[in-house]
């Protein structure tokens, strides 16, 4: 196996400098094998790390050599990699989440503080060169954690069911009446816009009161028994996105973002920023026909953007 060896130097006066060097390394997540001598497994993120220390050092006075090393076979520095015990800490603190949500059922504060653990997660398994099975328990954990908190704060949600998702014709699907859970929030407003974008422009929608109400004709999204929800890992944005292959340029981004707002998981830069707006839009306009117009110029506006490559500033 190929290394990177970073051997440096600091000046003793400058603690400044001695400070960023130590939070870019510990951010690295190089094995210290002696004071000032740090190793990373020869990938290319891991030897732009190292060369951006360099610099770092360099600009501060002291001295850097960046060497690409052979390990012998006998020699097992992957040990030292080992994340097991930051992936327990993340689920030390997913239990104490978890025994406040049973305490007070307080699922919106369980949820916030779970996409902040979920970063910790997320910047965990970039560092993590060697996976091991603590990496999947503990997203694993996390994930149930979610859809627990998930389904306090909604109890109407559907269930996913795991299932095949046959591929559909979009000329089978014109001037449809489609029908899903009145006061719709982000996976319901989004897939209605996918439908109506992508789908079936002339579409009319139908929002319940109850599922029981959905008339037999109508093409049900986003509950239990609809025609569209669900699947797997799949929200109901994506189940649609998957049953008509759609391809256009953005839509995977705006697939991750909804995903992550309905379900939780990795979260999306733009996520709390549309997330308030939608929040706002819903408490401003009760109605849900232009609930949905509303919103679709806020997704209209995310896929241009996300066209055209921009990332949030």
């Amino acid at each position: 196996m190929k290394w990177l060896l970073l051997i440096m130097s600091l000046p003793t006066d400058n603690a400044a400098i001695r400070m960023r060097v130590w939070r870019a390394v510990k951010a690295s997540g190089a094995a210290v094998l002696r004071d000032g001598v740090y190793l990373l497994p020869k990938h290319d993120n891991c030897r732009l790390s190292f060369e951006a220390i360099a610099v770092e050092v360099q600009s501060g006075g002291g001295t850097s050599n960046l060497l690409h090393v052979e390990a012998l076979d006998e020699v097992d520095f992957c040990r030292l990699f080992s994340r097991q015990e930051a992936y327990l800490a993340v689920l030390a603190e997913a239990h104490k989440i978890s025994d406040a949500l049973i305490l007070s059922n307080n699922a919106i504060e369980a949820l916030k503080q779970l996409r902040k653990l979920r970063k910790t997660y997320a910047a965990l398994v970039e560092i993590d060169y060697f996976p091991e099975a603590a990496q999947q328990q503990t997203d694993a954990a996390l994930t149930e954690l979610e859809q627990r908190a998930n389904q306090m704060r909604a109890p109407d949600e559907p269930h996913a069911v795991n299932a095949a998702i046959p591929p559909l014709s979009i000329s089978d699907y014109q001037a449809q009446t489609w029908a899903t859970r009145r006061r719709p929030w982000v996976d319901r407003l989004a897939s209605a816009w996918l439908i109506r974008r992508f789908i079936d422009p002339k579409a009319r929608f139908i929002w319940l009161e109850t599922i029981n109400d959905c008339p037999a004709e109508a093409l049900g999204f986003d509950f239990d028994g609809a025609t569209f929800s669900h699947s797997g890992s799949r929200v109901t944005f994506e189940v649609l996105i998957a049953s008509f292959s759609l391809d256009a340029p953005g839509l995977k981004r705006l697939a991750a973002l909804v995903h992550y707002l309905d379900a939780g998981g990795l979260q999306t830069p733009e996520a709390i920023g549309v997330e308030a707006v939608l929040a706002g839009l819903s408490n401003a306009v009760t109605n849900d026909d232009q609930l949905l117009d509303s919103a679709s110029v806020v997704f209209d506006s995310l896929l241009l953007a996300f066209e055209k490559g921009e990332k949030p500033t």
